[in-house]
């Protein structure tokens, strides 16, 4: 669903990042989603405007089916405007989250 979207009110946060946002779709028993959400932290950390939010996929149901997420961890990259610009499932490495960012952010 590339392209779709999204709000922070969908997401149920205060605000979306000012130059992009990785949302990680998260269940409590995924492993691999908390070394997904030391990534994205991080990379998080060190762009400026970037933020990473965390949404609970079993308390946001409705959400998870309308993008279909199927799988934790799901990330998805928004630019600033809330438009989905890449998505991945699955633990990913700090040179792809960096790398999918530049879709979002422009240069």
């Amino acid at each position: 669903m590339d392209g779709q979207r999204l709000t922070a009110a969908d997401l149920g946060l205060d605000g979306l990042g000012r130059r992009a946002t990785l949302v990680q779709f998260s269940s409590a028993f995924c492993r691999p989603c908390h070394a997904t959400r030391r990534v994205l932290g991080e990379v998080a950390a060190m762009v400026d405007g970037v933020v990473h939010a965390e949404v609970d996929a079993e308390s946001h149901l409705a959400l998870v089916r309308g993008l279909g997420v199927t799988a934790t961890p799901t990330v998805l990259v928004l630019d600033a405007g809330g438009r989905v610009v890449r998505r991945a499932a699955g633990q990913p490495r700090r040179a792809d989250v960096i790398a999918a960012l530049g879709a979002a952010i422009p240069g």
